[in-house]
């Protein structure tokens, strides 16, 4: 891989952010290069490294489910970037498409909680609609406070490469699951937290020798997919680390992360693998896509060598998919997921009430928030992709700079993989794939606003109109 020669501070950083325009009198400004002890970029890695690096079992024993640290976090951020936003000086107020793109989505959740309660819900699906809307203020709580709470690129770039580093151990973590049946999660024991279900995770055999393993997450597939997304920043950091020790550290951890994703025997994440894989060809040179192969090719005959039959086990995972019982009981229940929306097409039945032990499993996040959420609910889903997507576009084509060309792309390579696996399984059902995509989708809006031309954008300066 290649590597220009890079700056240790991003030029946008150097230049002054507006805190306070007071028209004749004067204006307030702040160096766009303070680092604080906890800002917004601090909280975010310890939430990174809370949901990447405890088990998804480990919680808080009186709230259950919804007593994962990083979830308690993410909750603890929505209320403050909203408490944030009645002071002028504490939130940033310039324009910013994703917080719009975010409201839009949380207005269609809460119309569909309303409906659903409108409808008339038994406790259980009425807890799993509470439960819901909690998670739903987690993950917004992240997006928001990434995409406003991120002051400068010297502390994005600081946030994406503590992410790298904990999907390098999470990676670790999985492989010695799959190559040594040895579940290291087992032993991550904190104080004040409990296994939720009274034991660990585990491994899932096949039945042919192999295990799919989930690492730190709570399934497979989850495991393969946070792979597959924190994969393209490990690439981008070994093209454009400012230090040679942290370019070779990310060429390390995207390899184990490479190597974590065929490991889980998941379909998903090969299938993420691919498409971010095709969506990063246009940011790559052609030096960087021949020796992204060749690494490719070396990492697949490793893998042959240690776990032999695994490569062959992977390729009928798809030529067999017609006749795979996991498959077709999927497609077989399309019939009667349609019958339920037909029955409230618009708001849904609630967020989060389609409950497995009541009806079925829907590994479809696109139908769950059909079937829940109703069209209002897929459009608003739809809302935060395409404007993430856009907002990743824009900031690719105006990036004068290759390594915010790269990131961009990376941004981009994100949210196609997500509206892909979204069709896969229910995503948005696992919080530690979902609170990284939260982070992820709160980065392309707060790249877009680095990148901005307009200098007032780029300060997102509390206030921008004079009183």
């Amino acid at each position: 891989m290649t590597s220009p020669a890079a700056t240790l501070h991003h030029p946008v950083d150097f230049e002054p952010s507006l805190l306070e325009d007071v028209g004749t009198v004067g204006s307030t400004y702040t160096t766009r290069g303070r680092r604080h002890l906890l800002d917004g970029a601090a909280l975010l890695s310890m939430l990174v490294m809370l949901n990447l690096l405890l088990p998804q079992d480990l919680v808080v024993q009186q709230l259950s489910s919804l007593g994962r640290p990083a979830l308690l976090l993410g909750m603890v951020f929505f209320f403050g970037w909203l408490v944030s936003k009645l002071h002028p000086r504490l939130a940033l107020r310039g324009p910013q498409p994703v917080r719009w793109a975010a409201i839009f989505y949380l207005a269609a959740v809460l119309s569909a909680y309303a409906a659903g309660y409108l409808r008339g819900l038994p406790s259980l699906e009425a807890n799993a609609a509470d439960r819901a809307i909690i998670g739903t203020a987690a993950f917004l709580g992240v997006l928001l406070v990434c995409a406003d709470g991120v002051a400068n690129r010297d502390r994005l770039d600081s946030l994406l490469k503590i992410s790298v580093w904990c999907g390098m151990v999470m990676a670790v973590i999985g492989l010695l699951q799959a190559g040594l049946a040895l579940d290291v999660t087992k032993y991550i024991k904190v104080p004040g937290l409990v296994l939720h279900h009274g034991e660990e995770l585990g491994f899932m055999s096949r039945g042919d020798g192999f295990f799919r393993v989930a690492s730190t997450a709570q399934h497979y597939i989850e495991f393969s997919t946070v792979m597959a997304i924190l994969l393209p920043f490990a690439v981008h950091y070994a093209m454009f680390g400012t230090k040679k020790v942290i370019r070779q550290w990310a060429i390390v951890a995207g390899v184990l992360m490479g190597a974590a994703i065929p490991m889980t025997l998941s379909r998903t994440g090969i299938v993420a693998l691919v498409v971010g894989g095709l969506a990063m060809l246009p940011a790559w040179s052609w030096r960087v896509r021949i020796n992204l192969a060749g690494l490719g090719v070396l990492l697949g005959g490793a893998l042959m060598a240690v776990k032999p039959g695994l490569i062959g086990t992977i390729i009928s995972m798809f030529t067999g998919a017609a006749d795979d019982p996991s498959i077709t009981g999927r497609t077989d229940d399309y019939a009667v997921i349609f019958a339920y929306v037909a029955e409230r097409p618009f708001f849904g039945r609630g967020p989060g009430t389609f409950i497995p032990t009541i009806y079925f499993f829907v590994d479809n996040e696109w139908l769950q928030h059909l079937v829940t959420m109703g069209v209002l609910g897929v459009a608003g889903l739809a809302t935060l992709h395409l404007t993430a997507l856009t907002l990743g576009v824009l900031a690719y084509r105006r990036a004068a700079r290759p390594e915010d060309r790269h990131l961009a792309a990376c941004l981009i390579a994100v949210q196609l993989i997500a509206v892909t696996v979204a069709a896969t399984f229910d995503s948005l059902g696992f919080t530690t794939y979902s609170t990284m995509l939260a982070l992820l989708t709160g980065a392309t809006g707060a790249v877009w606003r680095l990148t901005h031309p307009a200098r007032m954008v780029r300060s997102s300066a509390p206030r921008l109109t004079n009183d």
